[in-house]
């Protein structure tokens, strides 16, 4: 929990009884200070709760990132493993399918580049 959520809590509630005191004597001076520490308590606290709020954020993040670096290998293992299953059990699909995928890169590297349509100028 951060200081800040604590602090703010603490104002918040000096502000209530602040400006309970300020209503029950009448004071609008008091009754006026107490809603304003009031108010700078629970801005404090909303503080407080939205850096919990990124902390927490930030540590789930970090863990999900070492599970991945600690698990790369098994994931990669793992995709080679179905890639290897999928050509055994089906060659020719296999060999069609990067005969597609070769024969696009093909045709996309072999394209000339496209020109921007001619610019035409009125001269009178």
């Amino acid at each position: 929990m951060d200081k800040d959520r604590i602090a703010g809590s603490a104002k918040d509630f000096a502000g209530k009884v602040e400006g309970t005191v300020g209503d029950m004597a009448g004071d609008a001076k008091t009754q006026a200070e107490g809603r304003v520490r009031e108010a700078a308590g629970t801005v404090q606290n909303l503080y407080g709760q939205a850096k919990d709020a990124a902390r927490e954020a930030t540590d789930t993040a970090v863990n999900y990132a070492k599970d991945a670096y600690d698990h790369r290998g098994d994931a990669v293992r793992s995709g080679q493993q179905a890639v290897a299953k999928t050509v055994q059990e089906n060659p020719l699909g296999a060999l069609l399918v990067a005969a597609g995928i070769g024969f696009a890169l093909a045709l996309l590297m072999t394209r000339p580049p496209r020109r921007p349509p001619p610019r035409w100028r009125y001269y009178g």
